[in-house]
């Protein structure tokens, strides 16, 4: 569905929040360790004044792991996703990052499309490895993709 107005994507602002966590539990993702003043930091596509979709990034000592990307219902299939997704990499080479990392359920052909590799759990960098989200929140079922940046 094509937005009625162009879609704008910038840092979340903390008045964000709530629909950007509200967002994530529709879309059935992790919100446990979400908290104010986390390290997490969300990239926001915004549409008419509402969060049309949401993606999070998480540093870790030169590594990312890119998390969280979710897209409203109704604005599906207007490629807020891979946009979102773009802005996360560029956000990431901004700050020196050269490899990010991700952990999916339902969306490894779409990351794959997008030059993302399936790796095997145990080749996580430690700092990765840490996270909240590969060591507790998402199940080891899920796949295990990396990128060069």
């Amino acid at each position: 569905m094509e937005p009625t107005q162009p879609i704008r994507i910038h840092q979340e602002h903390s008045s964000e929040r709530e629909q950007v966590l509200e967002l994530l539990r529709q879309s059935g993702l992790p919100v446990e360790d979400i908290v104010y003043g986390c390290h997490i930091h969300f990239l926001v596509a915004e549409n008419e004044g509402s969060v049309a979709g949401c993606i999070g990034v998480e540093f870790a000592s030169g590594h990312a792991l890119i998390r969280s990307l979710a897209v409203r219902t109704a604005n599906r299939g207007a490629g807020i996703g891979g946009r979102l997704l773009e802005a996360a990499e560029s956000l990431c080479r901004q700050r020196g990052v050269r490899d990010s990392f991700l952990l999916t359920l339902t969306a490894e052909p779409f990351f794959a499309r997008r030059g993302y590799q399936r790796i095997e759990r145990d080749g996580a960098p430690d700092d990765i490895a840490a996270t909240t989200e590969f060591a507790s929140l998402c199940p080891v079922s899920s796949a295990f993709m990396t990128k060069r940046l």
